[in-house]
């Protein structure tokens, strides 16, 4: 099996120690590696599996056409592979991409998982980027009475006003050692961080790539 560049994989896999059902077939979970959103769920085989690693991009096993199939191959919304996991009993697998296109249903979604109560809704991300999310809606969509709002309305001097504050407190925190106001003022730090992303319309999604370049 040729070599995976690490920029695509970070993680390997033994793939002998995979199990396989009656069909030969196992499920695989695919997950924004960012955010944590699941996008969709879809079956591999070994030759599916070796495809994925040797490529470093998702390729899957069709049961009713009977064949492999490259993600995006017709779309161009294909799945850049940057870590893949198994569970504990090797019998199934959580795939980490970087979504192409930020799509991955069919449908046009973002994540194939987006039926909820008879409307549409994709899954949840992590918190920070669902604060995020909020926040962009409160920039977008102002509601009256909203401190997001004021602070949004008062640009840069309200916001790094803010910013340069909750840092103090943070500081204050760890000098006084105290867990639960630490935890807090961080919060207060984030969430303000956060308005200051949203008001020069900068993804929270760029924060996090820095931090995996970095991490690498």
């Amino acid at each position: 099996m040729a070599a995976v560049d690490s920029t695509a994989l970070t993680e390997s896999i033994p793939i002998e120690q995979i199990r396989y059902d009656e069909r030969g077939l196992v499920p695989a979970i695919i997950q924004d590696y960012l955010d944590g959103t699941v996008l969709m769920m879809a079956w591999m085989n070994r030759e599916s599996l070796e495809k994925t690693l040797s490529t470093g991009r998702t390729w899957f096993w069709s049961r009713s056409r009977e064949q492999l199939w490259p993600k995006g191959e017709t779309s161009g919304h294909v799945q850049k592979v940057k870590s893949l996991r198994y569970d504990c009993d090797s019998d199934a697998l959580l795939i980490g991409v970087e979504q192409v296109g930020d799509i991955a249903c069919h449908t046009g979604e973002r994540s194939c998982f987006h039926q909820v109560d008879g409307g549409k809704a994709a899954p949840p991300p992590d918190t920070l980027s669902q604060v995020y999310e909020v926040i962009c809606d409160r920039r977008d969509h102002p509601t009256e009475n909203s401190y997001t709002c004021k602070l949004l309305d008062g640009g840069d001097n309200k916001i790094l006003k803010k910013i340069g504050e909750e840092a103090a407190e943070v500081v204050m925190a760890c000098k006084d050692d105290d867990k639960e106001a630490i935890a807090g003022e961080v919060a207060d730090l984030l969430y303000h961080t956060l308005v200051a992303l949203a008001h020069h319309r900068v993804d929270v999604k760029a924060v996090y790539r820095k931090l995996q370049d970095r991490r690498r």
